[in-house]
C-alpha cells in the first residue's frame, strides 16, 4: 500500500543529499524515479536539485508535474520524491496525496518543518496533517543538542522578523536547539574559550 512521506528536519540535516541518494538507491532497482522541486526554489537553477556536498541531479517542477500527471502512464515500479517541500502549497500537497490513493504510488517528501520564526510553514503544515508516516532527520547546535530550530542572521545578530521565504544557505541561518534559539546565540565562543583554557592548562 502505497504511502505519502514527509522527512524534515533543521537546515544541515542532509536533507537533499538524503533524496538524492534515495533517488539512486531507487533507480539501481530499475525504478522510474520522478524528482521534483518547487518552483520557489531558484539557487540551484531552474530544474536542477543541488546538495551542499555536491550531489546534483535534474529534475521537473511540482507545478509542471501536478498539471500532467493526470496523463502519465505510471510504469508498475515507480516513486515520486520532492526537495523543499515546505514551499508546496496545501492544494499541491492534497494532490501528493491523491495521487498515493488513487495511483498507488509512494511519495516522499523532504522539507523543513519550520521557517525561522519556528513557524509551520503552509506546505509543511499539510504535510504533518496528511502524511502517512513522519520521520525526523536529525541534525545538531553548535552546543551538542539536537537542532530544531532554523535561525536566519545578518551581521552575527538573529533576526527575528522580516519575509517567511529568504533563501540561502550557510551564510544566512544556522542550526540551534530551542535554548540557543530563544536566546540568540549563534555560536559558542565561550564554551571554545574554556576549552582552550583547559587544554594550556594541561601543558
Amino acid at each position: 500500500m502505497a504511502k505519502l512521506i514527509f522527512r524534515y528536519g533543521a537546515m544541515g540535516s542532509s536533507k537533499t543529499a538524503n533524496a538524492l541518494m534515495v533517488r539512486y538507491n531507487y533507480l539501481e532497482q530499475g525504478y522510474h524515479v520522478y524528482l521534483l522541486k518547487p518552483s520557489t526554489d531558484t539557487r540551484d537553477g531552474k530544474e536542477t536539485i543541488r546538495s551542499r556536498i555536491g550531489l546534483h541531479a535534474e529534475c521537473e517542477l511540482v507545478s509542471s508535474f501536478l498539471g500532467r500527471w493526470e496523463s502519465i502512464s505510471f510504469q508498475p515500479h515507480c516513486i515520486i520524491i520532492v526537495d523543499e517541500a515546505q514551499f508546496l502549497s496545501p492544494e499541491e500537497v492534497e494532490s501528493f496525496a491523491h495521487i498515493v490513493d488513487v495511483r498507488d504510488i509512494n511519495v516522499i517528501c523532504y522539507g523543513l518543518m519550520t521557517d525561522f520564526q519556528s513557524q509551520l510553514f503552509p506546505g509543511s503544515k499539510r504535510l504533518v496533517e496528511l502524511s502517512d508516516r513522519l520521520e525526523e532527520l536529525p541534525t545538531l547546535c553548535w552546543c551538542g543538542k539536537k537542532a530544531h530550530f532554523n535561525t536566519r542572521f545578518s551581521d552575527g545578530k538573529v533576526v527575528r522578523s522580516g519575509a517567511q521565504v529568504m533563501l540561502g544557505g550557510n551564510e544566512a541561518y544556522v542550526p540551534l536547539c530551542r535554548k540557543h534559539f530563544f536566546e540568540g546565540k549563534l555560536h559558542g565562543d565561550e564554551l571554545l574559550k574554556d576549552l582552550t583554557k583547559e587544554i594550556k592548562g594541561l601543558d
